[in-house]
């Protein structure tokens, strides 16, 4: 009655299945707009079957996710297996009780490649408030909780700090909004590189195949990192012969590349830890 549609229900997997059965159906029959996010970091069955009962988006492992083997087999677990028949994946890198992985103590450029992973990987994506300023202390060497944590007081914050990465977020939401191939997750692919331990590469498309994404991310906060990328031209609509713009949505920057292999090098020092590519032939 006050406009609620979103509810981020808090350790569904502590209460019985069968009143999510019940109560996610009764309030969809009179309210089918609203949205329920399940937030249960649990074992996957029970994540699955939270889903699967109607939950409309599930919080996911991506939070622990940091190694380039561990991002593309969970990516491609996610889109490709059965789960992706009603598991709506959202992918968070922070909670507000979760600070783990390169966040921790981290650098604004852990924190930037960290959100353009959530923003271009999966379709939804969220982050708690703070991460725009790169809020890094843990509460311990152990404890995966902030040491100035809101579940604990009222924190007070200077949105214009120099090391605010909010124009990097407002660039990430903008491409999604001009781009619906990154709203799918049934079309995620993973691209190789020389590179593989370090580099990232992956494309979305549309179910029919337009609107080519290709993200290409270095994982590593801390250094620069090269390589060949080795990408399926036909996954991406692009002729095997002839030129094509890969524009860089973050920045406005627009490269002409020829063949599967173009050259491609990021480093953190100069703001750089990704590029979200924009593909069309020439």
């Amino acid at each position: 009655g006050h406009g609620v549609r979103i509810f981020r229900v808090d350790n569904p997997h502590t209460k019985p299945f069968a009143f999510w059965d019940w109560c996610i159906a009764d309030i969809r029959s009179r309210h089918p707009d609203v949205l329920f996010l399940a937030e249960a970091f649990t074992r996957p069955k029970v994540m699955h079957t939270l889903a699967a009962l109607g939950f409309s988006q599930s919080y996911t492992y991506f939070t622990w996710r940091t190694a380039a083997w561990e991002l593309r087999e969970y990516g491609t677990q996610l889109s490709q297996e059965e789960g992706a028949d009603y598991f709506r994946p959202n992918f968070w890198p922070n909670t507000p009780d979760i600070l783990s992985g390169p966040l921790r103590n981290g650098t604004p450029s852990a924190f930037r490649l960290r959100a353009t992973l959530a923003a271009t990987m999966s379709p939804n994506w969220g982050m708690y408030s703070g991460y725009e300023l790169c809020e890094n202390q843990p509460a311990s060497a152990t404890n995966e909780e902030y040491l100035h944590s809101e579940k604990y007081q009222l924190c007070r914050r200077n949105w214009d700090e120099a090391d605010s990465i909010a124009n990097h977020i407002t660039a990430l939401n903008t491409a999604r909004r001009s781009h619906p191939s990154l709203a799918e997750l049934r079309t995620l692919r993973f691209h190789g590189s020389t590179n593989d331990d370090n580099l990232v590469v992956y494309s979305k498309t549309t179910p029919d195949g337009g609107d080519p994404v290709l993200v290409v991310v270095n994982i590593d906060p801390d250094n620069a990192h090269e390589g060949l990328l080795r990408l399926d031209l036909n996954l991406l609509g692009i002729p095997w012969s002839g030129p094509y713009e890969a524009l860089d949505e973050l920045t406005g920057e627009a490269y002409v590349w020829h063949g599967a292999e173009p050259f491609v090098r990021l480093d953190p020092h100069d703001g750089r830890e990704s590029h979200v590519f924009a593909l069309r032939a020439l």
